[in-house]
Protein backbone atom coordinates (compact mmCIF):
# COMPACT_ATOMS: atom_id res chain seq x y z
CA UNK A 1 0.00 0.00 0.00
CA UNK A 2 2.81 2.38 0.87
CA UNK A 3 4.35 1.85 -2.40
CA UNK A 4 1.43 2.50 -4.60
CA UNK A 5 0.66 5.74 -2.70
CA UNK A 6 4.06 6.58 -3.58
CA UNK A 7 4.06 5.86 -6.46
CA UNK A 8 0.89 8.64 -6.84
CA UNK A 9 2.56 11.36 -5.10
CA UNK A 10 5.24 10.55 -7.30
CA UNK A 11 3.04 10.28 -10.34
CA UNK A 12 1.18 13.76 -9.47
CA UNK A 13 4.79 15.41 -8.85
CA UNK A 14 5.72 14.70 -12.22
CA UNK A 15 2.76 15.60 -14.06
CA UNK A 16 2.51 19.08 -12.40
CA UNK A 17 5.84 20.12 -13.45
CA UNK A 18 5.59 18.78 -16.85
CA UNK A 19 2.14 18.78 -17.50
CA UNK A 20 1.21 22.14 -16.75
CA UNK A 21 4.23 24.19 -18.11
CA UNK A 22 3.12 26.39 -21.13
CA UNK A 23 5.52 27.74 -23.69
CA UNK A 24 5.25 31.09 -24.19
CA UNK A 25 4.23 31.97 -27.68
CA UNK A 26 6.22 34.29 -29.27
CA UNK A 27 6.61 35.92 -32.18
CA UNK A 28 9.03 34.31 -35.12
CA UNK A 29 8.56 36.27 -37.91
CA UNK A 30 7.60 39.75 -38.37
CA UNK A 31 5.84 40.93 -41.57
CA UNK A 32 5.95 44.64 -42.92
CA UNK A 33 2.84 44.48 -45.31
CA UNK A 34 1.80 47.42 -47.31
CA UNK A 35 -1.02 48.07 -45.07
CA UNK A 36 -0.14 46.94 -41.80
CA UNK A 37 2.78 44.84 -39.86
CA UNK A 38 1.97 41.78 -38.32
CA UNK A 39 3.20 38.77 -36.57
CA UNK A 40 3.74 35.11 -37.20
CA UNK A 41 3.55 33.53 -33.69
CA UNK A 42 5.68 30.39 -32.45
CA UNK A 43 2.08 27.99 -31.89
CA UNK A 44 1.18 28.94 -35.67
CA UNK A 45 -1.26 31.52 -35.10
CA UNK A 46 -0.95 35.13 -36.45
CA UNK A 47 -1.05 38.20 -34.66
CA UNK A 48 -2.18 42.07 -35.14
CA UNK A 49 -2.78 44.36 -32.39
CA UNK A 50 -3.38 42.29 -29.44
CA UNK A 51 -5.75 40.18 -31.86
CA UNK A 52 -4.90 36.54 -32.69
CA UNK A 53 -6.40 34.72 -35.59
CA UNK A 54 -5.92 31.30 -37.34
CA UNK A 55 -5.52 31.87 -40.50
CA UNK A 56 -3.79 33.58 -43.08
CA UNK A 57 -5.57 33.66 -45.97
CA UNK A 58 -4.17 34.69 -49.86
CA UNK A 59 -7.36 35.07 -51.72
CA UNK A 60 -6.66 35.91 -55.72
CA UNK A 61 -8.84 36.95 -58.16
CA UNK A 62 -10.34 39.85 -60.75
CA UNK A 63 -12.55 42.08 -59.74
CA UNK A 64 -15.89 43.50 -61.78
CA UNK A 65 -14.47 45.28 -65.01
CA UNK A 66 -11.47 45.19 -63.88
CA UNK A 67 -8.19 44.88 -66.10
CA UNK A 68 -6.02 42.77 -64.08
CA UNK A 69 -6.07 40.52 -60.82
CA UNK A 70 -5.71 41.72 -57.18
CA UNK A 71 -4.51 39.35 -54.07
CA UNK A 72 -5.98 40.26 -50.67
CA UNK A 73 -4.26 38.82 -47.23
CA UNK A 74 -6.14 38.76 -44.64
CA UNK A 75 -5.47 37.75 -41.02
CA UNK A 76 -8.52 35.47 -39.96
CA UNK A 77 -10.27 33.43 -37.80
CA UNK A 78 -12.85 32.51 -40.28
CA UNK A 79 -11.36 29.42 -42.46
CA UNK A 80 -12.80 30.58 -45.59
CA UNK A 81 -13.39 34.12 -47.28
CA UNK A 82 -14.63 34.21 -51.00
CA UNK A 83 -13.18 36.97 -53.07
CA UNK A 84 -15.70 38.80 -53.15
CA UNK A 85 -16.01 39.34 -49.32
CA UNK A 86 -12.59 40.12 -49.78
CA UNK A 87 -12.45 43.17 -51.92
CA UNK A 88 -15.99 44.37 -50.45
CA UNK A 89 -14.73 44.33 -46.97
CA UNK A 90 -11.48 46.17 -48.72
CA UNK A 91 -12.94 49.37 -48.62
CA UNK A 92 -14.96 48.66 -51.97
CA UNK A 93 -18.10 48.34 -50.31
CA UNK A 94 -20.70 51.15 -49.46
CA UNK A 95 -22.50 48.82 -47.04
CA UNK A 96 -21.03 48.75 -43.47
CA UNK A 97 -22.71 44.88 -42.88
CA UNK A 98 -20.13 43.55 -45.76
CA UNK A 99 -16.76 44.35 -43.30
CA UNK A 100 -15.39 42.62 -41.34
CA UNK A 101 -15.22 42.61 -37.11
CA UNK A 102 -11.71 43.25 -35.86
CA UNK A 103 -12.42 40.09 -33.97
CA UNK A 104 -12.73 38.04 -37.41
CA UNK A 105 -11.01 39.54 -39.54
CA UNK A 106 -8.29 42.18 -40.42
CA UNK A 107 -7.06 42.96 -43.99
CA UNK A 108 -2.71 43.19 -43.60
CA UNK A 109 -2.33 43.52 -47.57
CA UNK A 110 -3.49 44.35 -50.78
CA UNK A 111 -1.21 43.27 -53.93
Amino acid sequence: MKKVIAFVLVLVCILGLVGCSKQPVEPINTIKGDLRTYHEMSDGTWQFEGHTYKYRLVISGRMPNAAVDSTFVYLSNLENITFQQAYMAAGLSSNMADYFDVTEAVLVEWL
